[in-house]
């Protein structure tokens, strides 16, 4: 007789999944309160724009390589040696790419880059230009908070992650309060200003939260891993950080592709309107990578695993369902984030040109889980390659053909590019998948 035993628990997957979920969506809520500020200040077209079409991707470009120390310290980070070793890494990295950062924001470079490359309108290039400069000490504070969390989700401390993000949007709405309270600070400056308190304040708190783990739960020596060196690290983290640095690089080719399609203006403002929605229901998938990555090695976790994604993935599909195809989009998009009525009718219509992401972040999680989990990464490398050709392919013929709005054209080439890159990334795990079954499999 064949059975399977299922060691973990849906309630132990949930324990460890509902506080970095909510750390997530606290994240995601970011965005959101950004947008209610700037659109009721002036200019408001021309300052969404500017922060959510070049400001935050170019930001995003540059730190791209750091994203994935997050999962990197979670899957290695398990003595002294590894952790000082891959600290050391962190700090080395970030001092360069910020060294880039500030190349871009304070040198004719960004011209060229605003200009030239993303075709942006005029009006958006000189308030980006600020929030840019603004926002510098954007990637060094990502880095250290995300290396820490990594670290306190793998001894068992997730819910400090989902405190440090209530921390973070604490120190966003002061700022935001603050600069509505005055009224004659570009909004522009504003966004950029707020997402530099909110990383600082967060990184500040993992820090102090990360001590007593290192003091009494890190051990000196650790048997799960063998002597680490910085070559089969790098090998292990170059393809993610590739992933990170290709799939990033999407956000401002989506800008320059935009910018030469029609009402570039309008699809620009209403674009990081519409992602930021739905990456409030994409945000529990997103959590669960790091839940996987986590949790996989433990026998009899790969069907409860399986099955909590199924559910993960039906449930986030239809909340936004509910909310695009009733009046609660229309209270989200007009009252609450207030968008004008030139803006709003673009921006409902969108929104179904994104149903489909929020589930396949779900799906996402549990097959690069898989992958990470077996140190195949260079899966999830051609994952998003894949996503980057369909995406600029889409992109190309919108802007060749030159009769849609760009913001369509955008959100179908995201919609597409994230298929092809979830196919992919099941079709690369299947082996692995066959390894965790047989595992999880036994005779009795």
């Amino acid at each position: 007789m064949i059975q399977s035993t299922s060691a973990v628990t849906t309630r132990q997957i949930t324990r460890t999944w509902w506080p970095l979920a909510a750390s997530w969506v606290l994240m995601a809520l970011e965005l959101p309160a950004i947008n209610i500020v700037i659109t009721r200040l002036a200019n408001p077209e021309i300052h969404l724009a500017a922060y959510g079409s070049l400001v935050f991707p170019l930001a995003l470009v540059v730190e791209a390589p750091i994203i994935m120390l997050l999962a990197a310290s979670t899957a290695i980070c398990s003595d002294w040696g590894t952790y000082r070793k891959v600290r050391r890494f962190m700090h080395i990295l970030s001092f360069g790419l910020t060294a880039i950062h500030a190349l871009i924001a304070f040198t004719p470079l960004y011209g060229f880059i605003a200009r030239v490359v993303l075709s942006a309108p005029e009006e958006i290039i000189g308030p980006a230009r600020i929030g840019l400069m603004i926002s510098l000490p954007w990637t060094w504070s990502i880095a250290y908070r995300r290396f820490n969390q990594g670290v306190l989700i793998r001894f068992g401390h997730s819910l400090s992650v989902g405190l440090g993000t209530i921390v973070r949007l604490l120190a966003d709405c002061s700022v935001l309060a603050i600069g509505y309270a005055i009224g004659t600070i570009q909004g522009t400056a504003i966004a950029a200003a707020t997402i530099i308190a909110g990383v600082l304040f967060e990184a500040l708190y993992v820090g102090l939260r990360v001590r007593p783990v290192l003091r009494d739960q890190l051990p000196e020596v650790s048997p799960e891993h063998g002597p680490f060196s910085y070559g089969s690290f790098l090998k292990f983290y170059i393809p993610l950080s590739l992933t990170s640095l290709i799939f990033l690089a999407a956000r401002p080719i989506f800008s320059a592709g935009i910018g030469r399609m029609l009402d570039p203006l309008a699809s620009l403002a209403v674009l990081p309107v519409i992602t930021s929605v739905t990456f409030l229901f994409r945000a529990g998938g997103v959590a669960f990578s790091e839940v996987v990555i986590a949790m996989l090695e433990k026998p009899g976790s790969y069907v409860a695993l399986r099955n909590f994604a199924i559910g993960l993935t039906m449930a986030m599909t239809l909340g936004i369902l509910l909310v695009t195809g009733t009046r609660l989009g229309s209270i989200w998009l007009s009252d609450i984030t207030g968008l004008s009525d030139r803006l709003l009718p673009l921006a409902r219509a969108g929104l179904w040109f994104a149903i489909l992401l929020p589930g396949l972040s779900a799906i996402q999680s549990w097959f690069q889980g898989i992958v990470m989990h077996h140190k195949r990464t260079h899966a999830i490398t051609e994952a998003v390659i894949l996503y980057l050709v369909v995406t600029g392919s889409i992109l190309f013929a919108g802007v060749f053909w030159g009769r849609i709005g760009g913001v369509y054209v955008a959100l179908i080439a995201m919609t597409a590019g994230e298929i092809v890159r979830t196919a992919w990334l099941a079709w690369r795990s299947r082996q692995a998948r066959a390894v965790l079954r047989s595992r999880d499999t036994v005779t009795s």
